[in-house]
């Protein structure tokens, strides 16, 4: 089997991730899963594709991601995970749709409009 590329995207963290057979080791840039990803919440948040399909000793996985905080960078990678997963077998789609790992998440920050505080927010208006 060869390397299989996927990318996955949240709010604005983007993740490469390569596939490859090997035994369930997880980089991510260029760190140890576990260190990137200290709290068990987003360890969760990375295997679940991995764990829904039966396949974490089955695969290495080496992620490029940057961007976003350290939550969208999780889900990202859940994400492209999910999808090299549908790629290795067919039939993972069917438990991988579902769940919504495969749907992109499509909330981001609205951006600051002039005249205003914030997004929505405005200046105070004051009557003297």
């Amino acid at each position: 089997m060869a390397t299989i590329h996927k990318i996955g995207r949240r709010k604005t963290a983007v993740a490469r991730v390569y596939l490859s057979e090997g035994t369930g080791k997880i980089t991510v840039n260029k760190k140890e899963f576990a260190t990137y990803f200290p709290t068990a919440t987003l360890q969760y948040k990375v295997m679940q594709p991995l764990a829904m399909t039966q396949n974490a000793e089955n695969f290495d996985v080496k992620v490029n991601v940057y961007g976003g905080g350290t939550n969208g960078q999780a889900e990202a990678v859940r994400m492209a995970i999910a999808r090299a997963m549908c790629e290795v077998e067919a039939e993972n789609r069917l438990i991988l749709k579902p769940e919504g790992l495969l749907t992109r998440d499509p909330r981001m920050v609205e951006r600051k409009k002039f005249g205003q505080k914030k997004a929505r927010k405005r200046f105070q208006f004051s009557k003297r």
